[in-house]
């Protein structure tokens, strides 16, 4: 086990486009190991691999109160969303301090192998739907930045730029 570095927004390896797991063997179960608990460590509640620099589709989740029931979601797929959609307060740990508001679907459904292999379908909503898609849009190489106004994006980028150039000084 071991804490895994995550990218700061604008490290543009947040954009790659994570591919398919090909299998799920002992790497990926030691990355989904890593993954949560890095995600625990960083108070976190969800985790995509492109986070930490690892370009496949592979997200860990857990939105329980006492943080007990982590959610592995490998080659995880949208199969149907609600037609409600609601603006909800969202963070990202690549996106540390940042918080603000993103319509999503109040609910989805998504198959995914789990962290054992078995497909799996998974019917959430709340604030699961919520890190679940949010998490599937860094998959796609998608920041939550991304969906506010080019001026909050920027004033963003420029925060996060300066805190990195302070923390290496």
């Amino acid at each position: 086990m071991a804490l895994l570095p995550i990218l700061c927004y604008p490290d543009p390896k947040l954009h790659k486009v994570a591919k398919p797991v090909a299998q799920v063997d002992a790497r990926i179960k030691n990355l989904v190991t890593d993954m949560l608990e890095t995600m625990y460590d960083a108070k976190g509640i969800g985790l995509a691999a492109t986070q930490v620099d690892v370009h496949e589709r592979l997200i860990v989740i857990d939105v329980s109160e006492e943080r007990n029931v982590p959610l592995v979601l490998i080659n995880p797929e949208l199969t149907w969303t609600s037609a409600e959609k609601h603006i909800n307060e969202e963070g990202c740990l690549s996106v540390p301090g940042i918080y603000d508001g993103v319509e999503r679907f109040d609910a989805v459904h998504v198959t995914a192998l789990d962290g054992s292999g078995k497909s799996r379908v998974i019917e959430a909503d709340g604030m699961l739907a919520v890190c679940i898609q949010h998490e599937m849009d860094h998959l796609m190489g998608k920041v939550f930045v991304e969906y506010l106004s080019p001026l909050k994006r920027n004033r963003i980028k420029t925060k996060m730029l300066k805190a990195q150039r302070e923390e290496r000084a």
